[in-house]
């Protein structure tokens, strides 16, 4: 079952996606609720009617009046009460401190880490707005994102599953400029990663990625699904993995991030960036094995589009605002 986000006459509304028709879910049944925040927060009750809704559709297109008026696809949960980013991804990891001559380190095999992002700079298919500071070195991340869907604490992983409402396309926009400049003083990435993350096109329940199922990494617990991960930037591939590659699966993510800490439903984790996902790591290894490698990053006009099997292609567009420097403006190097 694929859920989505939309708006129509200035109004946010839940709906489902089937068969190339968003239906209002709302419209099909008043007790579920207009909205994806407020839909969520019904936990299971609200996602057994929803399924209901959906059967009867697969069975009969006819059975719910389609929307003729024009709609605009939102992120999947524009109002996530949290978004939080994991590490969950080996090669990524390796391969980046490789690139800036570091050895594996033997903490990420300890327990999954993660950081907190902007919940409120979270966007769905479409622009992405930048200022001139971001577009040194300007990147994106391939990721897939989790949506919580029942509240919980101290949620064992054995069990953390059940609290997953399902799985979109996540990414992470990042400013490396900002990044590394603010990273020297070890606290975070902070304005590098507060601009935008982008979620989408829709929700994708667990039950419709049965068919892509995998045994987890030896020793591991949790849900693994073998889903092919890709980036392209103006219709040319740059980046390939495989969310199956997860070192970490989400169920012990979530164990790690309700310890001691109530999880609810809304909120959104990411599973980090997979292997090659992003620029930065992709430049890294080039000039690593050829210092003559042109650097790529993203540019105004750009368009980035991920993909990943089962969960659709989600789309965007650079644009660059226009602003009056301040005393904090980025000095270009």
């Amino acid at each position: 079952m694929k859920l989505v986000s939309y708006q129509i006459n200035f109004e946010e509304r839940i709906g489902l996606y089937v068969n190339n028709t968003v239906y209002d879910l709302n419209s099909c049944d008043k007790h579920i609720p207009s909205k994806m925040g407020d839909f969520l927060a019904g936990e299971k009750k609200a996602m057994e009617r929803a399924h209901m809704i959906f059967e009867r559709l697969i069975e009969d297109p006819d059975f719910a009046e389609r929307i003729k008026q024009p709609i605009r696809l939102l992120s999947p949960i524009p109002h996530p009460p949290s978004l939080r980013d994991a590490y969950a991804f080996r090669q990524h990891v390796q391969t980046a401190r490789m690139n800036r001559g570091l050895n594996m380190i033997p903490t990420f095999d300890e327990f999954p880490v993660f950081y907190f992002s902007n919940h409120r700079a979270v966007y769905g298919e479409g622009p992405i707005h930048c200022l001139p500071d971001h577009f040194n070195q300007l990147d994106f991340e391939l990721e897939v994102a989790i949506v919580i869907n029942k509240r919980g604490r101290n949620i064992q992983a054995h069990v953390a599953d059940d609290y997953i409402g399902g799985y979109m396309i996540m990414n992470d926009f990042s400013a490396r400029g900002l990044q590394m400049q603010e990273m020297k003083l070890n606290l975070g990435p902070a304005k590098g990663k507060d601009f935008a993350t982008a979620l989408g096109p829709w929700l994708v329940t667990t039950d419709e990625l049965a068919g892509h199922a995998c045994p987890s990494p030896n020793g591991h617990v949790g849900n693994t699904f073998n889903l092919e991960m890709k980036a392209a930037v103006n219709g040319i591939e740059v980046s390939k993995g495989n969310l199956a590659d997860m070192h970490w699966t989400f169920a012990e993510i979530i164990e790690r991030i309700s310890y001691g800490v109530e999880l609810f439903p809304g909120d959104i984790i990411g599973s980090g960036t997979v292997g090659t996902g992003c620029f930065l790591e992709l430049n890294g290894t080039g000039v690593r094995e050829n210092s003559a490698y042109q650097e790529q990053w993203l540019n105004p006009g750009d368009e980035i589009s991920l993909s990943v099997s089962g969960l659709g292609v989600l789309t965007n567009h650079i644009v660059k605002e226009d602003y009056i420097p301040g005393i904090f403006t980025m000095n270009p190097t």
